[in-house]
């Protein structure tokens, strides 16, 4: 079983800076996540994952004002700083391809990845609001079938600049005056229908060849460029059922492709609420439930379903809505789980905005091993994406009792066998593509 450890200011659920353990200032002391990371790496995980976007929904500043700020740091530059205080865990950073040129993408990675010692890896998202299109010149975001179309061809892009160099380029030949052999440096030459751009990289061969790509889009766009890109894929799933459909359809998507299907790894997210009895597990959870501020469980429902429901009653139901550009398989879930279960505005974000549509599982610690057994047993999982309620005390408890009882049932790892994220994933590093494989490229 795979487990990454999702960090999250002081916690994954929506009031959770609100929870008297918590200490809201920590959301803001990058030392903070350092001493998250070191935990997790205690614990064995396989890495640590930060999600990102570039801009603040400002449009409502009083209503901003009511939540936990997340995405204070360039998890890139956060990264930075993590990785020469831990020695095994991998460090995993959200990076827009709709917003950054690929060069300096690949640059940073690289360069990431040698730093680290070969623990980097790169989730991929497109971005789906138009407050962070507004950053960049742009009065809206672009159109979700042309983001995913840029995406495939900028993944291409950066898997060719890091491909520049040889594994074995750098000679250091003091007597011959060679400080590395040309023929090992590759010009990229890459003009597409989005890109153009010579190559070759500055930075040498990452440690592990490329970094590890991530993805996390559910929509059917997402899905076939995880199936053609990715190695790692996040995703939200509230049931075995939907998680098992999920899984076999994007590995049979993944094998149409032309990959196998251990090439990619499932990994849906998991909110664990830990107790010494199934009810004081529940009650913890109500209590944090009890503090969700009405504005914000609102708040966040609109932004996930591209419609604001602000004027809409709390307690009447979900209206109908258009289909956006933007968070379209959470739209999808949102407005099923609605419909289904007949929920009204404040019930369906009391459901779903604790955890922002992720499984939440509240019970002992023998109980939620039950379920991610039985969904790593049963076809739904390769492992999960942890997501703490409250943190540093949420990760503790995953740490301390319910990694213990996953390695007791021989599911998860009792210390690391390599040193590289690729090791701890079991994916293959890979061979830097030439001339075969990338017609008209030329040594720099």
């Amino acid at each position: 079983m795979r487990l990454g450890a999702f960090m999250w200011g002081v916690g994954h659920h929506l009031a959770a800076w609100r929870h008297p353990s918590a200490d809201p200032s920590l959301v803001t002391d990058w030392r903070h996540y350092v001493r998250l990371a070191q935990l997790a790496e205690r614990g064995k995980f396989d890495a640590i994952f930060f999600a990102d976007n570039v801009g603040l929904p400002a449009s409502r500043p009083e209503s901003l004002a009511r939540n936990q700020l997340v995405y204070v740091f360039d998890p890139v530059v956060l990264l930075s700083a993590i990785a020469p205080q831990t020695e095994k865990i991998g460090l995993i950073s959200t990076v827009s391809t709709s917003y950054l040129p690929p060069y300096h993408l690949a640059r940073k990675f690289a360069s990431l990845d040698i730093i680290s010692g070969g623990r980097t890896g790169w989730n991929l998202v497109t971005s789906g609001s138009d407050f962070e299109a507004r950053n960049f010149g742009l009065d809206h975001q672009m159109d979700h079938d042309l983001r995913y179309r840029r995406a495939r061809e900028y993944v291409e892009v950066v898997k060719g600049l890091w491909d520049s160099w040889d594994d074995d380029a750098f000679l250091y030949d003091k007597a011959g005056g060679r400080f590395f052999d040309p023929a090992a440096l590759h010009a990229l030459d890459h003009t597409g229908e989005f890109f153009s751009v010579q190559g070759p990289l500055q930075t040498g061969r990452p440690i592990q060849g490329r970094p590890v790509i991530v993805q996390a889009g559910s929509s059917d766009e997402g899905q076939d460029l995880a199936a053609a890109t990715a190695e790692v894929v996040f995703t939200a799933q509230q049931s075995l059922q939907s998680a098992q459909g999920f899984y076999r359809g994007l590995k049979d998507r993944v094998l149409k492709a032309g990959r196998r299907e251990d090439e990619v790894l499932v990994l849906p997210g998991v909110m664990p609420v830990i107790g010494h009895t199934v009810a004081e597990a529940q009650e913890t959870y109500e209590s944090l439930q009890d503090l969700i501020d009405p504005v914000i469980g609102v708040g966040l429902l609109s932004g996930f379903l591209g419609f604001d429901l602000a004027g809409y009653p709390v307690d009447g139901p979900l209206p109908e809505m258009p289909v956006t550009e933007g968070w379209r398989s959470r739209q999808e879930m949102f407005a099923d789980i609605a419909r289904r279960e007949g929920l009204s505005i404040r019930q369906l974000y009391r459901r779903v905005a604790g955890a922002r549509g992720h499984k939440v599982i509240v019970g002992t610690v023998q109980t939620i091993a039950d379920e991610m057994e039985a969904w790593f047993a049963g076809g739904a999982a390769d492992g999960f994406n942890i997501l703490p309620a409250t943190l540093p005390g949420g990760l503790v408890d995953v740490v301390e009792k319910l990694v213990p009882e996953l390695q007791r049932r021989g599911l998860f790892r009792t210390d690391y066998e390599g040193a590289t994220l690729r090791e701890h994933l079991g994916l293959k590093r890979p061979s830097a593509r030439r001339r075969a494989d990338r017609p008209g490229e030329r040594h720099a």
